[in-house]
């Protein structure tokens, strides 16, 4: 999943805005810099509105400079997509999990899933596993 980002220069600063998440403003002193404040601004963002259930505005910009997010941050978000509608006790009962352990896969914060479990989100949503490293 990637954001993406404007960079202008203001005076000695590089200022960096994401136009899909106008909450997020960070800065460095080169772009380099601008760059790597943005990657931890937007993932620490994101990790914190979906941890306290926040919307989330999926990523439409398609120019300026591409923030990927972090992989754990970025599962959360699809596995709320992929459950759409239903709740996440539905869900937790497909899986054979306890409605709590699986909320936890829901935050970043908490979610640490194993190879096994990814599997079977897979299998209840029809999908296929996809690993790339």
């Amino acid at each position: 999943m990637v954001y993406n980002c404007v960079i202008e220069k203001e005076g000695d600063e590089y200022i960096v805005q994401f136009p899909d998440m106008p909450n997020i403003v960070t800065c460095g002193f080169t772009q380099e810099e601008a760059l790597a404040m943005a990657k931890e601004a937007l993932d620490s963002c994101l990790e914190a509105d979906i941890s306290q259930g926040g919307l989330i505005p999926p990523p439409a910009f398609t120019e300026g400079y591409p923030i990927t997010v972090a992989s754990h941050i970025a599962l959360s978000l699809r596995l709320r997509e992929l459950r759409g509608e239903q709740s996440q006790t539905d869900i937790a009962r497909k899986l054979g999990l306890s409605y709590q352990a699986y909320q936890r896969l829901e935050n970043p914060r908490k979610a640490n899933p194993t190879v096994k479990t990814l599997e079977r989100i897979a299998h209840v949503y029809g999908r296929e596993l996809s690993i790339s490293i």
